[in-house]
């Protein structure tokens, strides 16, 4: 498969100066002072469905934090429909399918972007067991190679209502950030997300609403809620 042509804007990176990147910039901060005992550096991103902005809510969370002389790492662990190497205009013919079948080894899988200090790790092939995969030892052994090199490590997952991967990737997380599209997502959707991470005791740091119509030039915005413990 070769990567596209052209990739898909960053605005954290192709505009900083904008309200959405500063919008941005301060969810970086907010997830930074929701611990004030320990470090967060393993962070999943979810939504409660698909098309809410979760994947580009983490691609420009990322982009923020290596904008703070972070070494930031981007997983895409979603390996039903995966996005990033699209994003970062990249192949995907090797990545962390790769990695987690024992099939090339993790330096082989990272890849620097054009982005200072950020480097990714696309979802590799499609397999037949995602989940089974996601949830094995070998999962919990890479994160904590990654956190021997990086800062941070920023996971992208299915949506948490679809399948259980997101459940399993946020057990070995040390937080987790659910995107909701204010306008789309009814809320006993949002609850029964919510829900469906509280059951495997996931870490909830906030809520991103995203559509956020506040103004008619500003169609999207976002915001962060830290949740109570």
């Amino acid at each position: 498969m070769l990567p596209s042509t052209n990739s898909r804007p960053i605005i954290t990176h192709d505009n900083p100066k904008s309200p959405i990147s500063e919008a941005y910039r301060s969810l970086r901060t907010n997830i930074q002072f929701s611990a004030i005992d320990e470090e967060i550096r393993t962070i999943m991103v979810t939504s409660a469905g698909p098309g809410e902005g979760k994947s580009t809510t983490i691609t420009n969370l990322a982009v923020a934090y290596a904008q703070s002389d972070k070494s930031v790492v981007l997983i895409d662990a979603d390996l039903r429909k995966p996005t990033m190497h699209h994003t970062f205009n990249l192949t995907n013919r090797f990545g962390l399918t790769n990695a987690l079948s024992n099939r090339g080894m993790l330096a082989e899988v990272i890849r620097e972007t054009k982005v200072p200090n950020l480097s990714i790790i696309t979802s590799g092939p499609i397999p037949p067991n995602p989940s089974e995969m996601l949830a094995s030892r070998r999962m919990g052994a890479l994160l904590e190679d990654l956190k021997d090199q990086f800062d941070i490590i920023l996971i992208d997952t299915p949506p948490a209502l679809a399948v259980t991967d997101a459940q399993i990737v946020a057990s070995k997380c040390d937080g987790v950030i659910l995107v909701i599209d204010s306008g789309k997502v009814k809320r006993e959707m949002a609850m029964k997300a919510k829900a469906n991470l509280d059951y495997v005791k996931a870490r909830i740091l906030g809520v991103v609403l995203n559509n956020m119509n506040r103004k008619s030039s500003e169609s999207y915005y976002y915001y962060y809620y830290g949740t109570k413990e």
